[in-house]
């Protein structure tokens, strides 16, 4: 028996997602292409997985609310992603089939169903942030006898000094540093956002030194790998880990803290509020689209907070105890 051919429908709507949608019409940034690719490098194979068939004879049928719900407790549970990492891979998938309800009309009943899925709500932390005494153990621990030592103190310094984003960072080219009379780096920030960042006369001086050692083409990396390659987001964190392992024999507090490049972000952006800077300056200085969203610096700033509460005379209280008086509401006193 001749075997069948897969139906080619899903494939070509695939295609025209990334190719006609994303690349086309909005012009997406190469890291959100990158971001909606991996979504799907996970959900096809499991899918395929699940329903005992390969990627290229999906249907678009195929997903359904019951699978797109297995994939997302598959991330969580056997991928252990975070709640944060369940949901953008989701919002991919829900992006792809807002495109397929005007492509395909015919398919509306299977898209509202997963639509209908929510996205699911996450406790957020108090955001984590160093002092600057452990700033600079951090920005002294890497080795300044050696090459990479030399590029990782740099590239901590600028990264504390501009509170750029890892990708911001990674992607910095020799062009982009301006070292004059008004020193600055120019970032490149999410979608396709840029924006200026002036630097310390001690930043641009190691910028200044750091560019004697490696090609200072302007098309080339600031801040690349022994290869001449561009860092990776992971030998970036890769190579602050190493320098606050390094710093907490000085800073045994560093010993029991989990740094990021985001954190030295948070830092950098915690003592500007501390010093004094408007919180709609900070948020021009990190790149935020929305000037509320700088606000949770202020929320994770507990000595700030204290001060308003000591400016305050607190009321008199007095102190009654609360007696239930009815057995349905001793039973929920006891909840």
């Amino acid at each position: 028996m001749k075997e069948s051919r897969p139906d080619t429908r899903f494939a070509t709507l695939v295609q025209e997602f990334f190719l006609e949608r994303l690349i086309n019409q909005r012009n997406a940034s190469p890291q959100t292409v990158a971001a909606y690719r991996d979504s799907f490098r996970l959900l096809l194979p499991f899918a395929a997985r699940r329903l005992g068939t390969t990627p290229e004879r999906l249907v678009l049928t195929d997903l359904d609310a019951p699978l797109v719900l297995a994939f997302l407790n598959h991330l969580e549970q056997e991928r252990h992603n975070t709640i944060r990492s369940r949901n953008a891979r989701f919002a991919a998938l829900r992006s792809f089939l807002h495109f397929v309800a005007l492509k395909d009309p015919t398919a509306l009943p299977v898209v509202q169903r997963v639509l209908a899925i929510p996205m699911k709500r996450f406790d957020k932390p108090l955001l984590g942030f160093l002092s600057r005494a452990e700033v600079q153990a951090i920005i002294d621990a890497p080795d300044a006898t050696r090459w990479s030592g030399q590029r990782d103190r740099t590239m901590l310094a600028t990264l504390y000094n501009t509170g750029a984003r890892v990708s911001e960072l990674t992607a910095l080219r020799v062009a982009d540093v301006v070292l004059g009379a008004s020193a600055s780096v120019r970032l490149h920030g999410k979608g396709r956002k840029e924006r200026s960042v002036p630097v310390w006369r001690t930043t641009a001086r190691a910028i200044r030194l750091w560019l004697s050692r490696i090609d200072h083409r302007p098309d080339q990396a600031l801040f690349p790998s022994a290869s001449g390659a561009r860092l990776s987001r992971a030998a970036v964190t890769a190579r602050l880990q190493l320098a606050v392992g390094r710093a907490a024999t000085r800073h045994a507090s560093l010993g029991q803290r989990h740094v990021s490049p985001h954190t030295f972000r948070h830092s950098t952006a915690m003592h500007m509020l501390q010093a004094g800077v408007d919180v709609t300056l900070i948020a021009l200085w990190l790149g935020h689209e929305n000037p509320t969203t700088t606000h949770m610096y202020i929320e994770a700033d507990l000595a700030m907070k204290e001060r308003a509460l000591n400016a305050v005379q607190p009321p008199h209280i007095r102190q009654t105890r609360y007696k239930p008086a009815d057995r349905v509401l001793q039973f929920l006193q006891t909840l």
